[in-house]
């Protein structure tokens, strides 16, 4: 039926086959699933005709208009999704920070009052920001988007500065108590390139040995490392002329005739 496949329909009349021919020995573990809860036939999804306006359209045939591309999935679109579009576009690295997504009884989200920005028992992200301009938008008469998301991003910077300072006063107090915090992650990460780094110069300054090693040998006409040069032998000499030679004298020594006195 054009494009359509409906194969997937005749899937449990096709198993019953198989078994009654002993093709298949057991069914299978969906048969008896598939025998009670058949698949929908129904392939014609039920959308509304898409309307136009009659005074601006010239004929009858563009006044109504059927949908095309049925079967593809409908967009679920929230108002939430152009806020954090924006926000997180600005602030990529709030992304990175770790987030707490375990609820109660999932509907924490709606014991939230967003008239201002902190929440008690929730810790401060993007979604704040996101909740916050929502809240304004919805609330406050007269308040652009723009406006919204500047009065959201203020109180959010102003509250992470807050915390900035608590942790920065908390830290130091630990440490005029005696608390040893070992290396920052900047530290480590510094210690880890340092040591990248010798590695690399270790084999940079191999690697240069070995190269002005070769490009002197090839000046001076010397032999490399890897060849054996015997004592009392002329390097020029070809050994394969050389090899002939002598078995051509030990054929002579053989066969000459003895000498008679």
């Amino acid at each position: 039926m054009g494009r359509y496949d409906f194969k997937p329909l005749s899937v449990h009349q096709t198993a019953t086959q198989l078994l009654r021919t002993n093709r298949i020995r057991t069914p299978p573990p969906w048969y008896d699933v598939v025998a009670t809860i058949p698949p929908t036939q129904a392939v014609v999804r039920t959308l509304p005709v898409e309307q136009h306006d009659r005074k601006s359209s010239t004929s009858k045939a563009q006044a109504t208009k059927k949908p095309s591309k049925m079967f593809r999935p409908q967009k679920i679109i929230h108002k939430e999704d152009t806020l954090r579009r924006q926000f997180f576009g600005d602030h990529p690295w709030e992304l990175a920070r770790p987030r707490v997504v375990l609820e109660d009884d999932g509907k924490d989200g709606q014991r939230w009052d967003w008239s201002r920005i902190s929440q008690p028992g929730r810790i401060l992200d993007g979604e704040s920001v996101v909740q916050r301009q929502l809240w304004l938008l919805e609330n406050v008469p007269d308040i652009s988007p723009a406006e919204a998301y500047d009065r959201a991003r203020h109180e959010f910077y102003a509250l992470r500065y807050q915390e900035d300072v608590e942790r920065r006063v908390a830290k130091e107090e630990a440490l005029a108590a005696g608390a040893y915090f070992g290396k920052s992650r900047l530290e480590v990460g510094m210690g880890l390139e340092d040591k990248m780094w010798e590695t690399w110069k270790e084999w940079s300054l191999r690697e240069s040995a070995a190269a002005r090693q070769k490009r002197a040998s090839a000046y001076t006409g010397l032999p490399d490392e890897g060849t054996k040069v015997e004592l009392g032998r002329d390097p020029t000499a070809n050994p394969v002329v050389e090899e002939l030679g002598e078995s051509a004298d030990q054929a002579d020594a053989v066969e000459a005739p003895p000498v008679v006195p």
